[in-house]
């Protein structure tokens, strides 16, 4: 069995996930809880799910389809970066923070 720990895009993704919920989603004010905040959150930590649901199985087809659903959901918590950005829930410092970690995982993902 592999450990996902040991992976640099999943302790990367985590960091994203983890800097999501400490930085970006405390800024989204109290009417978007059930809109762009969950929607937020769900993408932010849906990345390191696929990635520990796809060390799990041990085809490259499974490989390279949980490594796709990874990356749909670093292209959706980018966009829910910007939109949040676009809103003024989060400042241009916050969004460009975000976005560098994003980058690093997208990039480390389309590399796999």
């Amino acid at each position: 069995m592999r450990d996902y720990k040991k992976l640099e895009v999943w302790r990367k993704s985590h960091e994203l996930n983890l800097f999501v919920y400490k930085n970006l989603i405390l800024k989204f004010p109290k009417s978007e809880q059930y809109d762009l905040t969950s929607q937020t959150k769900r993408a932010a930590y849906s990345i390191p799910l696929n990635i520990v649901e796809r060390n799990g199985r041990f085809t490259e087809k499974d490989f390279a389809h949980f490594l796709d659903l990874a990356l749909g959901s670093v292209h959706e918590l980018e966009y829910c970066c910007l939109l949040g950005k676009d809103l003024l829930y989060i400042d241009q410092n916050l969004y460009q923070q975000t976005n560098q970690l994003i980058n690093g995982v997208k990039a480390m993902l389309i590399g796999l």
